[in-house]
């Protein structure tokens, strides 16, 4: 008879089980397959989050604006957590850029790793989507943890123009960087007095489109209101004119050399570059 009972309540023991383990980690947080792109609603569409939380601080035009600039965090999980406390003591920064490559094998749990210690900046924090991140279905991932592959945004009267360009991961079939797209956004200055263009391969790099090397340098330059270009990739900082047409291309350190840019701008050009060092916390 127990033996009896006891099948019969088999199947439902389970199943409840099944519940509670999914009450404890709040259903979203099992991870069923690490190619899941499946994420907790509070950690869904962080640019959509963090560009809310920026535009609840308005800024004014006349008004210096002043961001972080880094790139490449992936798997650097410490080197993050003191990247975080570094940022968080300096002064009047508005937000944190970082140029790609969040992840190294485009997985969820990768991105919610260096998101859960990003979170305790005090400021917001954007994004664009690396080579990295768009390993095996690491661009669906990258779309659900994050957002749009190509985004705009206006603060302070600047326009960011935020866009893939990881030609290799698409086979150089001459669609990345989508430069009819980007014509655009450099055309439609309303209510902006300056630009600023981020991606993750820099055009000089040998995973960009060759194709389009050129045809993207001159539609960068077709901006009259360009104050410069932002890439990660290479993991390390630079700063010149490598198409010699008086537009100013910067790529970022990377979280490993523990050293980033505050950049900020104002007036209609113009812009001031600092570097920052930071060490191991005690």
């Amino acid at each position: 008879m127990r033996r009896l009972l006891r099948r019969l309540l088999e199947p439902w023991m389970q199943v409840s089980g099944l519940l509670g383990m999914c009450a404890l980690s709040s259903c979203g947080l099992l991870e069923f397959s690490p190619n899941q792109t499946l994420v907790p609603a509070a950690e869904r569409q962080l640019t959509t989050q963090n560009l809310i939380r920026l535009t609840s601080r308005p800024k004014q035009e006349s008004d210096t604006l002043r961001f972080v600039f880094i790139g490449d965090c992936q798997r650097f999980y410490d080197e993050a957590e003191d990247f975080v406390a570094s940022v968080n003591q300096q002064r009047k920064i508005d937000f944190v850029i970082i140029a790609g490559d969040i992840s190294d094998f485009g997985l969820v749990r990768e991105m919610r790793w260096i998101h859960h210690r990003l979170r305790k900046l005090n400021v917001p924090y954007l994004t664009v989507i690396g080579n990295h991140d768009e390993v095996g279905n690491g661009r669906a991932v990258y779309e659900s943890v994050f957002g749009p592959l190509n985004y705009s945004f206006v603060y302070g009267g600047t326009k960011f123009i935020c866009l893939d360009t990881n030609g290799r991961e698409y086979g150089f079939q001459g669609q990345v960087p989508d430069l009819g797209w980007l014509g655009k956004q450099l055309a439609d200055t309303a209510n902006t007095r300056r630009s600023i263009v981020l991606c993750h391969v820099p055009p000089t790099d040998e995973d960009f489109d060759p194709n389009l090397v050129q045809p993207y340098a001159r539609t960068i330059r077709s901006s009259r209101q360009l104050v410069f270009h932002l890439s990660g990739h290479i993991h390390r900082f630079t700063n010149g004119q490598p198409f010699h047409d008086s537009v100013q291309y910067l790529t970022a350190y990377n979280f490993r050399k523990r050293h980033y840019n505050i950049l900020s701008v104002w007036g209609r050009r113009k812009f001031n570059l600092e570097t920052v060092a930071y060490a191991p916390a005690l």
